[in-house]
């Protein structure tokens, strides 16, 4: 195995799980998350000799998957619906109907909320980021990172008990916040 794919490997291998997670909620609904993943992986790898601090290989990827994101979004009209992949996925994984309309409820929650905002709840919610993590990802303080994901969560909260929501949203409600 040459070094460079041997370094990057070993790299990959310790963000592995907050990485797919966080292309995961952002991809929701909107593109495949798979897709995603492959590309920003396929990009680093890469650009990997000219990656500056290869220890921080997450906030790297965390970034350039967020860019790619905005990319296709840009291209794609937004669609709020769950598209049949993804919902398929979430039935292979034991959801009932019940919880992919409460998924669904509570991404289009999560797109009503600022950029920065819904970033940051989803990394730490969602991904597992800490917040000092997260405030590099970010460019920012620690303390902006938890007034985002506080005000983030609070928004959520007040969105899921909006009159229109009036059915309770039994699995996620509570997991999320």
């Amino acid at each position: 195995m040459p070094t460079d794919q041997h370094a990057f490997m070993e790299a990959y291998g310790k963000c592995h799980g907050p990485f797919v997670r966080y292309c995961s909620a952002v991809a929701y609904g909107k593109m495949d998350a798979q897709d995603l993943i492959q590309d920003v992986l396929l990009s680093a790898f890469q650009k990997w000799d000219s990656i500056e601090k290869k220890d921080e290989l997450l906030h790297y990827l965390v970034r350039a998957a967020r860019n790619r994101a905005i990319s296709v979004w840009r291209m794609q009209r937004r669609n709020a619906e769950i598209s049949e992949k993804q919902a398929a996925r979430l039935m292979e994984r034991g959801a009932t109907a019940e919880m992919l309309v409460d998924v669904g409820i509570l991404y289009n929650a999560l797109g009503r909320l600022p950029a920065d905002q819904r970033e940051a709840v989803i990394l730490f919610e969602v991904s597992g980021t800490s917040m000092a993590e997260i405030a590099v990802i970010q460019n920012c303080s620690e303390g902006t990172v938890k007034t985002r994901v506080s005000r983030g969560r609070a928004k959520v909260r007040e969105l899921l008990d909006s009159p229109k929501n009036k059915e309770p949203l039994h699995a996620l409600k509570t997991l999320m916040l």
